[in-house]
């Protein structure tokens, strides 16, 4: 069990392992304590988990997997900031692939995935209700996966996952809870307009559910509202 991010050395049991320790910065990072940018250094963390800088660079490894953070080579490790430039242009190549993708799962979609997805739904609206970021973040993106899945096309749901993978942190970092909110509720209108067999609607909702997530991402820091206090700790 992790201890809280917000933690002083005094308080670290030293017990932790790299992936407690990456889950807990992964946590940080969506509850914005550490802003895009922000450098993490090893000796701090170090420091702030009682823990070795090996640990440490093992927990940076896998956050640097999942794309959270950058590790450079001769300057360190850094909170991802995906550029505005580049989160627009995956947000239109995603409208041109799930446009399509959207017609592909009306014409598709069984009884049975409209139950799994219903379920997921739900699952959205518990994270929303937790106001767990990091979370809801990952579940607004796996809905689009979940999708792709039922298409069948697996060149098409390697597409998909990997540019969702890309949006999902862009989301975390850049949009809003009431803006999260929104995203779900458009996830289920159109699943009713595909449940009713309207592949053009599923495809207008489509569109217009990618447009709103892009045009509600802040690119100004307005949306990092999470305390300091980690970075304050970092730069001890």
């Amino acid at each position: 069990m992790t201890h809280p991010i917000a933690a002083t050395p005094e308080r670290g049991s030293g017990g932790d392992s790299s992936n407690e320790i990456a889950n807990s910065i992964a946590e940080a990072i969506a509850a914005r304590q550490l802003p895009p940018g922000t450098k993490l250094r090893e000796e701090a963390l170090g420091r702030l988990y009682s823990v070795s800088r090996t640990k440490i660079r093992a927990a940076l490894l896998i956050l640097s997997k999942d794309k959270l953070i950058q590790i450079v080579p001769d300057k360190g490790a850094f909170v991802s900031q995906p550029s505005e430039t580049e989160s627009r242009e995956i947000f239109a190549a995603r409208r041109i692939i799930e446009a399509a993708l959207a017609r592909e799962f009306v014409a598709k979609a069984r009884p049975a995935d409209y139950k799994a997805l219903e379920k997921h739904l739900k699952a959205e609206r518990a994270a929303l209700a937790q106001v767990n970021t990091k979370v809801r973040s990952q579940l607004l993106g796996d809905f689009h996966v979940m999708l792709a899945e039922v298409v069948g096309n697996h060149v098409l749901k390697e597409i998909v996952h990997e540019l969702v993978g890309r949006s999902s942190l862009i989301t975390m970092l850049y949009q809003s809870d009431r803006d999260a909110v929104c995203s779900s509720d458009e996830h289920a209108a159109f699943l009713e307009a595909a449940k009713a067999g309207d592949a053009d609607k599923a495809a207008s909702l489509m569109l217009h559910h990618l447009s709103h997530v892009e045009a509600a991402l802040r690119f100004d820091g307005s949306v990092s509202e999470g305390k300091r206090d980690l970075v304050t700790a970092l730069l001890m």
